[in-house]
């Protein structure tokens, strides 16, 4: 209905009357033309009303209003209805006004509901992030990590919505109070392990300091045992700074590898030097061997001697190999003393030779040993006197028998 004159009335003194249900009420005085043109008046700010109406409906319906804003506007309108300067059907606006009002009460109540249930979502989010960082902070080791998760908690701190001021600002300080307390915890740490390292620094200064006395050593088996203890010090100790572990590491290696390498191409010119005289033993081994005992042990005895002497000049062969060389030679040595022995029993003390050749052979002896002495040689010494003795202990035994 449009024409809302019908609900209006001016009287002859240009009084403007409004028809509702229970019954007519003045609305104003037309005193300015026709009384049609005052009703026609009025009856516009009736539409005014209407309009509104319409449109809050409309927003009230498609969501595009607050439905709590909705709901004052409507009633906002309803009372004004009672005293409104407007003509127009005001009873059925005002039925219309009192429905739309439940729909918006209900809407409200959603709304309300909805805004409860985020705002309660809301707290639990935040509180859990609140917890998570108090938790982090009382307990993580893992630096960087908790770190990192604590940035991502306060980023989406940021995103959450419709906590109470009150609330928010409670848990706000508790979770900056964790962050807080991870950030001492943390700098305490990297504290203690900074003064670590610096003790740890001084402690592989002094490893490496040590290694590098070692690193010019002759004494090779000793030394070596004191450099892996030093490596098994240098395992046991912590871990200085990165930069510091390194350089101190680089220095350390260093003065083993030049140690071990020396060492190795001192070991492998002996066992260079033992191989060859290794292969000159077993040489004179086999001339030995092929010596004829039997059809002349005057002779084998004379060449063994020789082969005797050559074999003490001969020098050191390898460990592994030196038993049983000489326990071969020992074999051949034995077998000639017992031809002669038998020999020598046939043969007066006075005619016998063999007594006058181990005479001459402890003199050749005493001669090498002199020799020896001469040049100086330590090892030649030794091996002179050596067989020098075991010379003598033979003649001497020799001389009794005869």
């Amino acid at each position: 209905m449009s024409d809302w004159t019908a609900f209006g009335r001016v009287d002859a003194d240009g009084t403007v009357y409004v028809k509702t249900a229970e019954g007519e009420r003045v609305v104003g005085s037309w005193q300015a033309g026709a009384p049609e043109e005052g009703l026609a008046h009025f009856a516009r700010r009736f539409a005014d009303l209407v309009t509104e109406v319409d449109l809050t409906e409309a927003r009230l319906n498609s969501g595009a209003a607050d439905a709590g804003h909705s709901l004052a506007t409507i009633r906002r309108i309803r009372a004004s209805l009672a005293e409104a300067h407007v003509v127009g059907d005001i009873d059925a606006l005002a039925a219309r006004l009192d429905k739309l009002a439940e729909v918006a009460e209900g809407k409200a109540g959603e709304a309300k509901a909805a805004r409860d249930a985020a705002r309660g979502e809301a707290l639990a989010r935040k509180t859990a992030l609140v917890e998570e960082a108090e938790k982090l902070a009382a307990e993580s080791t893992g630096w960087k990590t908790a770190g990192d998760r604590l940035k991502e908690i306060l980023d989406e701190w940021k995103t959450i919505r419709g906590v109470d001021k009150k609330t928010d600002g409670e848990l706000w300080k508790r979770f900056a109070a964790a962050r807080d307390g991870f950030t001492r915890r943390r700098g305490a740490h990297f504290a203690s392990l900074d003064q670590q390292r610096k003790q740890a620094q001084g402690v592989k200064e002094q490893l490496v300091a040590e290694a590098e006395k070692l690193k010019d050593s002759t004494d090779w088996a000793v030394t070596a045992n004191q450099l892996k203890d030093l490596m098994s010090q240098w395992k046991a100790a912590p871990r200085a700074s990165k930069e510091a572990e390194q350089k101190l590491w680089e220095r350390f290696r260093a003065a083993q590898d030049e140690f071990f390498t020396r060492r190795s191409e001192v070991f492998s010119a002996r066992d260079n030097e033992q191989r060859a005289n290794l292969e000159r033993k077993q040489a004179l081994l086999t001339e030995a061997e092929a010596l004829d005992i039997e059809g002349d042990p005057k002779g084998a005895q004379a060449k063994l001697r020789e082969i005797q002497a050559q074999w003490h000049e001969a020098g050191r062969v390898p460990r592994e190999a030196a038993a049983g060389l000489e326990r071969r030679l020992r074999t051949i040595d034995d077998k000639v003393r017992e031809v002669m022995d038998s020999a020598w029993r046939r043969t007066a003390p006075q005619d016998n030779p063999l007594l006058a050749q181990m005479r001459a052979q402890v003199a050749e002896a005493e001669d090498r040993l002199a020799r020896a002495q001469a040049a100086g040689d330590a090892r030649r010494i030794k091996e002179a006197e050596q067989a020098l003795a075991s010379k003598r202990q033979f003649l001497q035994l020799a001389e009794q028998a005869s």
